[in-house]
């Protein structure tokens, strides 16, 4: 008891900050299966924009726009997804583990091209965290809620936006039509390969988004595996939330804190293997989805091509 009361600061701490990336990239996994595309591609995307974060962050001096080319590097990349299952019809499993395998050999590369023999380009800054005056200084959750980096609020911020998208703008409904059904969304007039493509680039923005986070907020620097199946973890996210924001935000920080966990039992047992601690989030990830992913199917299209002459 007096181990967890003692790690609680840690543990918040390193919840948070484990959530927030995991939230941006499951929202945009959310966005692309209520379309009815189904995309494990994104540890790719992520690793694309951990890079390009990264690298432009450290040329420019402006983590902001390091930001903002992770998020079109990431839209770029899904567009060959998208290319491949919305338009010529691929099977999205294959597409997405083809993306898993390109994109972290595409970061790899840049970055020994980026950095190369000059050893000073190897870090770079993190992004300075914001304080709330006030609530900071609510003791034990006042330092992790609300003394995090603008990145992490905006990933926080987006679940009641992406909630009130889904349930009371006709976009939204029409995105949730195209998940259950295309062929009658089709036929009420909806644009379903529209709809598809606007998904797929709201997906690699925010897994893009979701790259950078791990290279401008968690750390300063780039390396190959830095993404660490955080993109398979958001997967599960999705289906433990139920598909909807407010349950994936839930699920997100549920993830979050078995990674924090794992951080306080390393510091406190630091005698035992690191990988033993390591392995607690990913167990947790696989019980998750034994005991709860089998009671939702989420939407009824998901993962199926739509063919539009089959109307």
């Amino acid at each position: 008891m007096d181990f967890l009361v003692n790690s609680l600061p840690t543990i918040l701490n390193a919840t948070t900050l484990s959530a927030a990336p995991l939230l941006l990239v499951a929202l945009g996994e959310l966005f692309s299966e209520r379309a009815g595309l189904v995309n494990i591609g994104l540890e790719g995307i992520m690793a694309v924009g951990a890079f390009v974060a990264f690298a432009v962050g450290k040329m420019t001096g402006n983590l902001w726009l390091g930001v903002c080319a992770a998020v079109i590097a990431g839209i770029a990349i899904n567009m060959i997804y998208a290319f491949c299952t919305v338009t010529l019809c691929v099977d999205q499993v294959v597409v997405g583990m083809a993306i898993n395998i390109l994109a972290p050999a595409l970061a790899l590369f840049g970055y020994n091209m980026f950095v190369g023999a000059n050893s000073a380009n190897a870090t770079g800054v993190v992004m300075e965290r914001l304080s709330i005056p006030g609530l900071s200084q609510i003791p034990y959750i006042g330092g992790p809620l609300f003394n995090q980096q603008l990145l992490g609020y905006l990933a926080f911020l987006l679940v009641p936006v992406v909630t009130y998208f889904f349930k009371r703008f006709r976009s939204g409904l029409s995105f949730r039509s195209v998940g259950e059904n295309p062929q009658a969304a089709e036929t009420l007039g909806i644009n379903v390969i529209r709809i598809k493509l606007v998904a797929c680039v709201l997906c690699g923005a925010l897994a893009g988004m979701g790259g950078a986070f791990l290279s401008v907020c968690m750390t300063p620097i780039y390396i190959d595996g830095i993404v660490m199946g955080r993109g398979f973890i958001a997967l599960a996210t999705v289906i433990f939330g139920r598909w909807s924001a407010v349950g994936i935000m839930a699920a997100s920080l549920l993830f979050g804190f078995f990674d924090g966990l794992n951080v306080a039992l390393q510091a406190q047992f630091n005698a035992a293997p690191v990988m033993f601690f390591k392995m607690i989030p990913y167990i947790f990830t696989i019980f998750a989805l034994i005991f709860f992913g089998s009671r939702h199917a989420g939407p009824k299209a998901n993962g199926q091509p739509y063919y539009r002459e089959s109307r």
